[in-house]
């Protein structure tokens, strides 16, 4: 495999790189996001991502195809420590980015389980809570996560790595709430809805049937679309001063405590 050396920030393939960084309409007109780490590159590839190209600083840490099994067609790219400062996107680097190419999902590829455990997430815009939700769903063993209505990316390279890969290792969804309301009942998932209003006690609520747990936007909550189509509304209590968690810190303990609740079900 060619590897082609790069010594200058000008370089036309520098700038595209650092184009998809900050560009999520590039990203999405290109099918191509940007990877950056050794870690991050293994989740891809593990989950079966095509890699398009691979820039290495071998000043900073050797990195050849020998280590790494790339699919057919993959660039690799050794730059100098000058160019590599400048297309890193993070302060602390592993002297790898990648350039890999989308893979967006609809519900009609999800392949889903009979009890599905699945996390909707409205409006929700702070890349790094939507990351950290992404990590609870791969720990929780959640099926799937939905990204409604907020013009999510989730190949935003902050998210990418606040989810520590499980951008890569969870199937996610982005949809209007309208297609993802239908698309749950259409399946008979009952939904639950994380919110102050009329509400339950989260433990107290029924989740070891197929269930969907929405969480809503960090200032204004949910909808009322979704409050209307609920199956159930629930609420974390609140004994401080506080009226409210943190969104992902909110959807973590939802979450596991279907799986709480299912655990003890099989047991």
């Amino acid at each position: 495999m060619d590897i082609e050396r790069i010594e200058s920030t000008q370089n036309a393939r520098i700038k595209h790189l650092l184009a998809l960084q900050g560009k999520s309409a590039l990203r999405r007109e290109e099918g191509l996001f940007v990877v950056e780490g050794r870690r991050e590159l293994m989740h891809c590839l593990n989950a079966g991502f095509d890699i398009a190209g691979v820039f290495y600083c071998p000043e900073i840490q050797p990195f050849t195809e020998e280590k790494v099994v790339f699919n057919k067609g993959t660039q690799l790219f050794s730059l100098s420590r000058k160019v590599y400062e400048k297309a890193a996107y993070r302060g602390s680097t592993e002297g790898v980015i990648a350039i890999v190419r989308e893979r967006r999902l609809t519900f009609d590829d999800l392949q889903l389980p009979d009890n599905q455990l699945i996390i909707v997430v409205e409006g929700v815009e702070k890349p790094g809570n939507l990351g950290a939700i992404l990590r609870t769903a791969d720990g929780a063993g959640a099926d799937a996560v939905v990204f409604c209505d907020a013009g999510a990316d989730p190949y935003n390279p902050n998210l990418i790595r606040s989810s520590m890969g499980a951008v890569f290792s969870v199937p996610v969804v982005c949809s209007t709430s309208g297609e993802c309301i239908a698309f749950l009942k259409g399946r008979g998932i009952r939904i639950l809805t994380a919110q102050l209003q009329d509400s339950e006690p989260y433990y107290s609520a029924d989740m070891t049937r197929p269930t969907a747990i929405v969480v809503g936007n960090e200032a204004a909550g949910l909808t009322d679309v979704w409050r209307e189509n609920a199956d159930g509304h629930v609420l974390i209590p609140m004994l401080g001063r506080c009226d409210s968690l943190n969104v992902s810190a909110s959807a973590a303990i939802l979450v596991y405590e279907a799986v709480r609740q299912r655990r003890g079900q099989s047991e």
